[in-house]
């Protein structure tokens, strides 16, 4: 009898270590998986958060790794192009066996993955996307850690409108899934004050093609223009406006990419809001309530010495800091619904970012405050509100 309750745990435990490798768990390592764009017009984000994300999981591997493995990253360039995102999902699950997925960059992108997710009933942790549909209905394989589109869309036109005082409010946004998001968020919150858009204006993913939108925005005579976009065109739509002596209140969502706008504007006369998701990363001294930015820069530095720190790739840095938290809670006897367990067990986590960390079965986002920056002197600068 002692012979077969042996063996059978024998067996057993041969079952478990197929399994866990079928899952990227090996004695000495855990493989995750991400999709991003790395090169083209989004590939700034995608770099950049990836380069956050990399610097944490780096200084965590020197350190031993998490119960004795270290953390190995597949990353996969998908042009912020939806098609090449799944077959990307399709590789890291089939063919790599990964773990989990992590830091897919994009609304249009990672919304297409969804099936595969629930499919493989594996876990997607930190988008770089404030999607309402990666948000309700609850899926229990998506771990959001930043705030959302509404939230961000939500605080802003208060702003707007209670605080400057503005009710001729337009939208431009990129015609797909992340700005058709973005405008039901800026409408439903305009909506409280009785009020809706006077004006869109759209551009086609992967292009300049702003003009059209800018004129009917113009003619309009917008005051405030809510813009979900990336980098190169909402800047191309600012300076076009400057030139042509338009200036309302320009109000971008934080996936713009404020550093890389910033860098593209230049010194333009224009107001310029952008919401973040993160706090500034870089704080002064005295804030010890921020600690966990100056750890972010001084690891960003060491790993990554050509890369400023910005606002990209320290939500990229947040990412990784929740996915090894995540890993450490499960313990040594790791799967990926221990994993979705341990996470969901996250109660006011401080990571040193000024608003705590919480998530729960009924509650797959990390974290809810937003933050605002202004364009002041060539960089975005924050201001509380």
């Amino acid at each position: 009898m002692a012979a077969l309750v042996i063996l059978g745990c024998g067996k057993d435990n041969e079952n478990q270590t197929a399994i866990a490798r079928s899952q990227g768990i090996t004695d000495d390592e855990i493989l995750v998986g991400s999709s991003l764009a790395l090169g083209g017009h989004a590939g700034y984000l995608g770099t950049q958060t990836l380069h956050g994300a990399l610097a944490y999981i780096q200084h965590v591997n020197q350190q031993g790794g998490i119960h004795g493995r270290r953390i190995r990253v597949i990353a996969y360039d998908d042009g912020y192009d939806p098609p090449r995102c799944v077959t990307n999902t399709q590789r890291l699950i089939i063919e790599d066996k990964v773990f989990s997925l992590f830091c897919y960059v994009g609304t249009p992108t990672t919304v297409k993955i969804l099936p595969l997710v629930e499919e493989a009933r594996i876990p997607v942790v930190g988008m770089f996307t404030g999607a309402n549909a990666l948000r309700d209905p609850l899926n229990r394989y998506l771990i959001n850690v930043r705030a959302s589109y509404y939230q961000e869309t939500g605080a802003a036109v208060k702003h707007l409108v209670e605080t400057m005082k503005l009710k001729r409010i337009a939208v431009f946004y990129q015609y797909d899934a992340y700005g058709f998001d973005g405008l039901k968020g800026t409408e439903i919150a305009l909506r409280l004050y009785g009020l809706v858009p006077v004006a869109t204006g759209t551009y086609i993913r992967g292009t300049l093609d702003v003009d059209e939108g800018l004129r009917k925005i113009m003619a309009a005579g917008a005051e405030a223009v809510v813009m979900i976009g990336t980098y190169e065109p909402c800047a191309k739509f600012i300076r076009l406006a400057d030139q042509k002596q338009f200036s309302p209140v320009f109000y971008n969502v934080s996936f713009v990419g404020a550093d890389e706008l910033a860098r593209l504007l230049g010194r333009v006369d224009q107001k310029i809001i952008v919401t973040q998701v993160v706090p500034p990363p870089e704080v002064s001294g005295s804030d010890q309530s921020l600690w966990g930015a100056r750890d972010y820069v001084t690891l960003l530095k060491q790993y990554y010495p050509m890369d400023r720190p910005n606002f990209v790739s320290l939500e990229g840095y947040i990412n990784a800091k929740v996915l090894v938290e995540g890993l450490q809670r499960a313990g040594p006897t790791l799967n990926r619904e221990t994993f979705i367990n341990a996470i969901e067990s996250i109660q006011q986590l401080d990571l040193g970012f000024a608003n705590r960390l919480s998530f729960s079965p009924l509650d797959h986002q990390g974290l809810e405050r937003v933050y605002f920056t202004h364009l002041q002197d060539g960089k975005f600068v924050w201001r509380s509100h």
